[in-house]
């Protein structure tokens, strides 16, 4: 089974330098003005133009908006510099929003991208999440 992760923005080009520039990733096939796949994580990203304002259901009563905004799923990116990759993202229109933090796994920044989306850094040291199930 693949898992395709798809991403609305209100604006392609800014979205496609973020994903691509400031995150490393590469643009793979471009459908439509309004369709953009990004590939070079573990998951292609479709990156998928909707006009703020506009519903994303039929008959829904939520509009689209690209303030930031909570939702319980988020993407993580393990990256091998996370202190490079975080001044890149802001670079980029990326808001800083829990600043780089030691675990005993590595290093973790929460950020938001452009569109208000919640993007998670995540830079490995040692055996990475198996430093948690068995310490040294």
């Amino acid at each position: 089974m693949e898992l395709r992760i798809c991403i609305d923005v209100d604006d392609m080009e800014r979205a496609v330098a973020f994903y691509t520039q400031g995150l490393g990733l590469r643009v793979g096939r471009r459908f439509k003005s309004d369709f953009v796949e990004i590939l070079g994580a573990g998951s292609p990203i479709d990156l998928l133009f909707n006009a703020p304002g506009t519903r994303p259901l039929a008959g829904s009563v939520s509009v689209r908006t690209y303030q930031r905004h909570w939702t319980p799923v988020h993407l993580d990116f393990v990256v091998d510099d996370i202190d490079t990759a975080v001044e890149r993202l802001q670079s980029h229109g990326a808001v800083l929003e829990t600043p780089v933090a030691e675990r005993v796994w590595g290093r973790i920044a929460g950020l938001a991208d452009p569109f208000g989306h919640g993007i998670d850094l995540l830079e490995f040291k040692g055996r990475g999440y198996d430093e948690i199930l068995q310490p040294h």
